[in-house]
């Protein structure tokens, strides 16, 4: 009996010790849970870009959390992507700053950008780390004509842009019986607007377009009564404004005033003419208009329950909420393959990529110099409230309405 009793103490002794061990020391335990990996998010979410900024945050957090949910990273044991966010306050100066301090606390790469200045100064920042770089929105070409290998841009750019959006045009303007001849193109004076500007200049008179004029403008612009009286003296069968989003609601709310009516306003890369804010709440200064730029393929099932999430979250939908989504979707799948958070394998990955798990109205991805050569813009309209995809016709959900005055 004493040696039955002297056991049982022996055993819970034992048991003790064992639990104060383990509470004495819980990073044995802790050392089996997988350091997370530390993604750089960088998007502008003060100043004049605040509100694109946004989106693109809310797409990059979501994809994230649902990256984590599904298992994480499966090839690092379910290591969780850790978000380090960035706010690059609408100016690239800000944007380096925040790449430098990602830098410091050991991110493993960088999503976003959007615009095209901060997109060039953070991704040649980035690019003295090797540190990966997936550009979400920055459509100038520069920033992957510079050789950097740690940039790739998931979005189509100035040149793909320009391409489709002639192409876009030429054919929907044929399907009506060619009945716009001139245009007038309106562009933002800065890096963006400037440069599709020129592109569209030079390659629409060979489709048989003539360009009337040429309107530069600034970026906050407060009035453009004088831009809008100058439309009315040239009276151009298309505007084709590549403008942010207040210059564009101002453009068209002045347009509407002025009653100043082309057959058509078809935008290109546009900050408003493809956003539901402007929708809501100018609807019929938006009504009819049309944008060549970044939409989600609506006939993906998986865009419908995103946007559901985004919405029940009191957030509005834009193209770059889905966009952001899938460029953090990107990223994981080059983790998962390179089975390293190490920098030099993800470019690795990233390089020879084929992901084809997005939400956009793209093929498989395939990056050659950078660039994404499965993206593509698709022409949208607002119809009665909504903004359509109207062409190319793979993933359409309306048809265009062209001219929209005769």
């Amino acid at each position: 009996m004493k040696l039955t009793t002297d056991l049982n103490r022996r055993t819970i002794l034992k048991a003790g010790t064992a639990a104060m061990a383990t509470i004495a020391a819980p990073g044995v335990l802790r050392a089996a849970e997988p350091k997370p990996i530390k993604i750089g998010i960088l998007q502008p979410v003060t100043g004049a870009l605040a509100m694109d900024g946004e989106f693109g945050r809310a797409g990059a957090e979501l994809g994230i959390a649902d990256i984590n949910a599904a298992g994480g990273i499966k090839a690092l044991g379910g290591a969780k992507l850790e978000i380090v966010f960035g706010d690059a306050r609408s100016n690239p100066e800000a944007g380096v700053q925040e790449v430098e301090r990602m830098q410091g606390e050991g991110v493993a790469a960088i999503v976003g950008g959007f615009a095209s200045p901060i997109c060039l100064a953070a991704t040649q920042a980035a690019a003295r780390y090797d540190l990966p770089y997936i550009v979400d929105v920055g459509v100038s070409d520069q920033i992957i004509q510079r050789g950097l290998k740690n940039t790739f841009r998931f979005a189509p750019g100035f040149a793909i842009c320009t391409r489709a959006a002639i192409d876009n045009l030429v054919r929907i303007n044929e399907a009506a019986g060619k009945p716009a001849k001139t245009i007038a193109l309106v562009h933002e004076d800065g890096l963006f607007g400037s440069g599709l500007a020129k592109l569209m200049a030079t390659e629409l008179p060979k489709h048989g377009f003539e360009i009337v004029e040429t309107i530069a403008i600034p970026t906050p612009s407060r009035d453009l009564s004088n831009v809008v009286l100058r439309l009315r003296s040239l009276n151009p069968d298309l505007v084709i404004p590549s403008t942010y989003y207040g210059e564009t609601v101002l453009l068209a709310r002045t347009m509407q005033q002025q009653r100043v009516r082309p057959k058509a306003v078809y935008s290109v890369l546009n900050g408003a003419a493809s956003n539901m804010r402007f929708v809501k709440e100018f609807p019929e200064a938006a009504e009819k208009i049309m944008d060549c730029n970044h939409w989600h393929d609506p006939r993906n099932p998986k865009n419908a329950d995103l946007r559901k999430r985004v919405e029940a979250s009191g957030k509005q939908w834009n193209y770059n909420t889905p966009l952001n989504y899938s460029c953090v979707a990107l990223l994981a799948d080059a983790i998962e393959r390179a089975g390293s958070a190490d920098r030099g394998k993800i470019l690795e990955a990233l390089a020879s990529s084929t992901f084809a798990g997005h939400l956009m109205p793209y093929g498989p991805t395939k990056f050659v110099d950078g660039q994404n050569q499965g993206s593509a813009p698709v022409s949208t309209q607002v119809q009665d409230g909504a903004i359509k995809v109207v062409y190319p016709e793979a993933f359409s959900d309306a048809k265009p309405v062209f001219p929209v005055r005769a």
